[in-house]
C-alpha cells in the first residue's frame, strides 16, 4: 500500500506524539511506500517563518530521508485534480493533499475529518 501522510501526521511521527494512534502506527508499518508532499514542506516552511513550528525544516527533510519517507513533488496532474474538489475545506494545503491522493491514487493518512470527508482514499485516525 502506498501511503501519503498529512503534514500533521509527519510532525507527530517526528516528535513521537501520542496523538499518533495505534491504528496510524499499524498503517505506517504496513505501508510499502510512505510519501510526504512537497506542499507539506512548503506549509512547514511558512509555519516555521511565522514561529508556529518548533521543528527546523532542514532537520525535517533529513529525518524523512532517514526514515525512508519519500518526497512526492506536486505536478500539473495534481493541480488539475483540484478543479473537481468541492469547497468542503478552505485550507489550500489540505485540498492539495486530497487532490494528490486522488490523482496518484494512494491512501491519505490524516486526523482531519474535513480532509477525510473528501475521499474514500483518506484514512481518518
Amino acid at each position: 500500500m502506498r501511503l501519503l501522510i498529512d503534514t500533521h501526521i509527519l510532525i507527530w511521527i517526528l516528535i513521537d506524539d501520542p496523538r499518533l494512534t495505534p491504528k496510524a502506527r499499524k498503517l505506517l508499518g504496513k505501508a510499502s511506500e510512505i510519501y510526504i508532499s512537497t506542499a507539506s514542506f512548503w506549509e512547514m516552511a511558512i509555519k516555521q517563518n511565522l514561529g508556529k513550528l518548533d521543528l527546523q525544516l532542514e532537520q525535517v527533510v533529513e529525518e524523512c530521508q532517514n526514515l525512508g519517507i519519500q518526497e512526492l513533488p506536486v505536478t500539473a496532474e495534481h493541480t488539475l485534480a483540484l478543479l473537481g474538489l468541492e469547497p468542503l475545506h478552505k485550507d489550500p494545503f489540505d485540498r492539495l493533499l486530497v487532490a494528490v491522493a486522488k490523482a496518484e491514487p494512494m491512501k491519505l493518512l490524516t486526523a482531519d475529518s474535513k480532509v477525510a470527508a473528501y475521499t474514500e482514499l483518506a484514512v481518518l485516525i
